[in-house]
């Protein structure tokens, strides 16, 4: 079942690869159907005072196996879905990518 403490202690550990803001320690809950990611906001682009702020909101889909990754839309204070994967590595080496900067801001 999820949110389970194995698979949190799976993200955070692969978060330790990120490509993006390398130097703060993000922060891993578990949320309704899996899990949220949270990091403080070194960059100011969405926080000016640096405070912590969503990062990506991954859940998990028991019909079919599949992980969900969710991306915040700040302005609009809301999870938008953004795109789906079979496996959570899979799931964990994009975004630890995060290649067009929809996470990592």
């Amino acid at each position: 079942m999820h949110p389970n403490d194995v698979d949190r202690k799976r993200i955070e550990r692969a978060l330790a690869t990120r490509v993006r803001y390398r130097y703060v320690s993000p922060d891993v809950q578990a949320d309704e159907a899996g899990y949220r990611i949270q990091s403080p906001c070194c960059s100011r682009n969405v926080d000016k005072a640096g405070g912590m702020i969503d990062i990506a909101r991954l859940e998990y889909v028991a019909d079919s196996g599949a992980w969900r990754l969710y991306r915040k839309d700040h302005a609009q204070r809301e999870w938008l879905f953004y795109k789906e994967f079979g496996a959570l590595h899979a799931l964990l080496q994009f975004l630890n990518r995060d290649p067009d900067r929809s996470f990592w801001q």
